[in-house]
């Protein structure tokens, strides 16, 4: 996502005290379908950006007439940029996911200053909820995208899309050929079978196949333009798209690189990628594109993946002292900052506390579409939210989630944007004991979603086979059901900390008040900054009483002799 908040400065010669500065934006991941354990294709978005609230978007199919046009609606600014000609159909849409389960996500990656502003009125949010609209599959998907900004011109910078069907996942990356130059140049890869791939603000296709199309396709100009440009003079094999359009550098590596290894690593720990793919210490040491898991993933295995903090790697954000007593994996903007003419940084992580929202798209060609696309959909912090099934064929969307309820600027109880945020930003302040009852909380809501599933889905498939629409009602009911059960359970949990943990203090099972202390490792912080400043002054001793001589005994005098009465 760009957001006008994006936007990653050329960086600066890579030392220990100058980096540059960060992206603030998005993370994407996608799962083929022979990697999962039920056999769906997976993706996943994290919508992050300070200004972005988490709305669930649903638009409703059309029909459209003759003549029709659409407005272009920036989605970063929400400035009117032109109108096109509308579809004579187009499909519904529930967040990122259409009605035949085609779903789509992105990153953005910004890339060469000289390719900003292009002449265009298609921007990359236009093109993603156009394309879901009027696509069925990912390829369709991708020719619909590409053609747009060849027909009206690209409006944006740099940027990654995760694609994604049933059957196929794929990774389409796209930039602007600069101010007046109308088009784009772009890439697409096909995810290999088995295969995971992630994206999170730097471009990642490097080299690809030339006269490979069912995997590789590309815009015809993609080589031609970097030649015209000075960029590129080698062989046509050994173009890469990356490398040409946004060459890595010290901060595409720890900042956006970064979450891309987490996820690699945690997927295939077989693999033993090293910290160095991500902490900038070798930005020339490119991460693969994909990488085979360990093991398959399942829904909850990629809500995990979702889920990170560097936990356990040189990275992890609870250990330095910015995690403060409750080892809180979060650090406040800016993440770059500078003491004593030296620069320094703070890491982004995948869960991050702007994300606005995120998702888990899964895809089931095994079933008919509206039953077998479910959107696992969730507000605010990956970590902290809660994934909520909303299935591809429904009608409508939970108020508490839908469009226009969660305001800027305006706290509303009506909003699970404000209400998730009221119990995250209470545990940020106490992470490391709050977060486990959110942990559980969230835990118990999932599981019982996930194990709930292939009831629900047994349920609509009956009902589908009498009538497609009444299984289209029975999925909207239970949606918005569990939309407003998550809502009204958050609600409740924020309720519980603000009563458990208030004012330092802990209540336990009983409501018994208890203070707890601090970490031993914070107390002696503390006392190794300020020193003397806090130190008690040692107790006056006591003067113990001196020993008293024991009493003299008195003397004794003799004893008399009896006396003996004179004889008579």
């Amino acid at each position: 996502m760009n957001r006008r908040l994006t936007h990653l400065l050329t960086a600066l010669p890579v030392t220990a005290a100058l980096v540059a500065p960060p992206v603030l934006a998005c993370t994407s991941m996608l799962v083929n379908k022979g990697a999962t354990t039920d056999g769906a294709t997976l993706m996943t978005y994290s919508a992050d950006a300070h200004e972005l609230y988490g709305e669930l978007y649903y638009t409703p199919a059309r029909r459209h007439g003759p003549g029709a046009m659409r407005d272009i609606i920036e989605w970063d600014t929400g400035k009117f940029l032109g109108r096109i000609p509308e579809a004579p159909v187009t499909y519904s849409v529930v967040g990122n996911m259409n009605e035949h389960q085609l779903s789509i996500g992105e990153s953005t990656f910004t890339g060469r200053e000289e390719l900003e502003g292009p002449a265009g009125i298609v921007d990359y949010g236009s093109l993603i909820y156009i394309a879901l609209e009027r696509a069925k599959t990912a390829r369709e998907a991708i020719q619909v995208m590409t053609k747009l900004v060849a027909e009206h011109g690209y409006a944006s910078t740099g940027e990654s899309f995760s694609i994604a069907d049933p059957k196929e996942a794929w990774l389409l990356e796209m930039i602007g050929k600069g101010k007046g130059q109308k088009g784009a140049v772009w890439v697409a890869r096909k995810v290999p079978e088995g295969h995971i791939t992630a994206h999170a603000n730097q471009a990642r296709i490097t080299q690809f196949p030339l006269n490979d199309p069912e995997n590789a396709i590309y815009s015809p100009d993609v080589i031609s333009f970097a030649r015209e440009k000075g960029w590129f003079k080698g062989a046509d094999k050994d173009f890469s798209f990356a490398d040409t359009y946004h060459p890595l550098d010290f901060g595409g590596q720890r900042f956006a690189e970064g979450r891309v290894w987490s996820i690699f690593r945690r997927a295939a720990p077989s693999l033993k990628l090293g910290v160095e793919y991500a902490d900038g210490s070798a930005p020339g040491k490119r991460l693969p594109l994909w990488v085979k898991p360990d093991k398959k993933l399942s829904v909850q295995d990629t809500m995990a993946l979702m889920r990170d903090h560097f936990e356990g790697t040189p990275l992890d954000m609870t250990k330095d002292v910015g995690a403060g007593p409750y080892a809180a994996p979060y650090r406040w903007r800016p993440m770059t900052w500078e003491v004593d003419g030296k620069k320094y940084v703070h890491e982004r992580a995948i869960s991050t506390q702007q994300t606005g929202f995120s998702l888990v798209a899964q895809m089931r060609g095994s079933m008919p579409a509206p039953i077998g696309g479910v959107l696992w959909f969730g507000v605010d912090d990956t970590a902290m939210t809660v994934y909520t099934p909303m299935y591809a064929g429904i009608r409508e969307v939970p108020r508490n989630f839908a469009q226009g309820v969660a305001s800027r600027g305006q706290f509303s109880w009506d909003s699970s944007f404000w209400v998730f945020n009221w119990v995250s930003n209470q545990a940020y302040a106490r992470w490391s004991d709050m977060s486990v009852d959110v942990q559980r909380e969230q835990g118990a809501l999932e599981g019982q979603f996930l194990a709930d599933q292939a009831a629900i889905d047994q349920a609509a498939m009956e009902l589908y086979k009498r009538s497609p629409e009444e299984a289209r009602k029975y999925l909207t009911d239970y949606s918005v059901k569990q939309g407003e059960k998550v809502h009204g359970r958050w609600r409740k949990l924020g309720e519980n900390l603000l009563v458990k943990y208030i004012d330092g203090n802990v209540r336990d099972e009983q409501g018994k008040v208890n203070h707890p202390k601090y970490p031993e490792s914070w107390y002696r912080r503390i006392a190794q900054e300020k020193g003397k400043a806090l130190e008690m002054p040692p107790e006056p001793k006591k003067e113990e009483p001196k020993p008293q001589a024991a009493p003299a005994a008195p003397a004794q005098k003799p004893a008399s002799k009896p006396t003996v009465a004179p004889a008579p």
